[in-house]
């Protein structure tokens, strides 16, 4: 088997590409994979550090609004279908594979002109700008949300689930909370806003460090690096209890997540693949910053089968989130609900079952 992936901009998009990467090589070890991402890319940076050969190739987004920009981006995509045309000539794949970012227009659509076998996934409750361009020519579309149905062609579609999330079922755990002082048999709340932090979150929850203080359960308050002095110095003058750890991030998150009894945090495709795989109560506060307000549609398939809560970002205050956080942390059996219709939701062999669609598209 030779394949291409192709996703980045963010990790929503590069995680799942390299997750589907390793189901490949588990089950075909000599497969022969090569990854095409942009030059600015987080991508760049992570795939090459897995081992994963990859290349590279200029290109940016579309403004939203009028702007001469936009004619050096149509260029520079052209550029990039044309430089890309000679690496899939070059590697001969037998099947192409895109999981999101204009850098996947650029590799998919050259590899369906050429007449490679070209499939795309969809991470997303709101189907992104590249996917919709690609949906008319890629034979397949992997997706994870019913909402994705009524925007894409849907003869090609094929609910596969995220690839992320067998990473996170497969994981055994052997963390103990004693490695934060913390106890075992208490239930623990993680917040955290993602690798960068978010500061509406960390605001609020600098807020309600005092409440937590006075609070039976555990709380694991996790700011992201970049923001971890501000909050710190916030926090100056204030008490924190023996219940109540702040860390500017955790590293090995896979092996803390199952030891959660809930989370606080944004609602990307991949958090609520990694939440719903370990079937985790959450309390989503969706950004509103990215396209579509996709995250709030997200975190409303969770919310309307009641494996989550949502707090509007604008609600978002020291008092709406210890009041969330008081009304599922003192339920154990309300927690125990969420959880599982949070492990309903979880899709364990979606990277297997993503393989399995482009596995079904090679030709003999």
């Amino acid at each position: 088997m030779r394949l291409i992936v192709s996703g980045g901009g963010t990790g929503g998009h590069i995680y799942p590409a390299l997750a589907l990467i390793k189901a490949l090589k588990k089950r075909d070890p000599n497969a022969e994979v090569l990854y095409v991402g942009s030059e600015r890319g987080l991508e760049s940076s992570i795939v090459p550090a897995k081992g994963i050969p990859f290349k590279s190739t200029k290109i940016q987004g579309f403004k939203r609004s009028l702007s001469l920009e936009n004619f050096k981006t149509l260029y520079l995509f052209l550029k990039s279908v044309h430089e890309t045309k000679k690496m899939i000539k070059e590697f001969k794949p037998d099947v192409v594979v895109g999981t999101g970012g204009y850098v996947s227009g650029a590799v998919v659509y050259a590899a369906s002109r050429l007449h490679v076998p070209t499939m795309i996934h969809e991470q997303n409750s709101v189907v992104g700008i590249t996917n919709r361009f690609l949906s008319r020519y890629v034979d397949r579309i992997a997706y994870v949300f019913d909402a994705a149905l009524d925007q894409l062609p849907a003869s090609k579609m094929v609910k596969t689930g995220n690839p992320r999330a067998q990473e996170a079922a497969e994981v055994v755990s052997n963390f103990s909370w004693r490695t934060y002082n913390l106890k075992d048999d208490v239930p623990t709340l993680l917040i955290f806003g993602g690798s960068q932090g978010a500061l509406k979150i960390n605001s609020a929850t600098v807020a309600a460090i005092p409440a937590f203080n006075q609070r039976d359960y555990q709380v694991v308050f996790v700011t992201g690096q970049k923001r971890y002095d501000g909050v710190m110095d916030q926090l100056k003058a204030t008490t924190i209890g023996d219940n109540v750890v702040i860390k500017p991030y955790i590293p090995n998150m896979p092996e803390v997540l199952p030891k959660v009894a809930a989370i606080v945090g944004r609602a990307g495709a991949t958090s609520i693949a990694e939440i719903t795989a370990d079937g985790i109560p959450s309390i989503l506060i969706p950004s509103p910053y990215v396209t579509a307000d996709h995250q709030t549609k997200n975190a409303r398939s969770l919310a309307n089968v009641g494996a989550a809560e949502i707090i509007k970002e604008a609600d978002l205050t020291g008092e709406t989130l210890v009041a969330k956080a008081d009304q599922l942390m003192t339920d154990d059996d309300l927690r125990q609900d969420m959880a599982s219709a949070s492990k309903q939701l979880g899709v364990p062999d979606a990277a297997d079952r993503v393989l399995d669609v482009v596995l079904s598209l090679k030709r003999d």
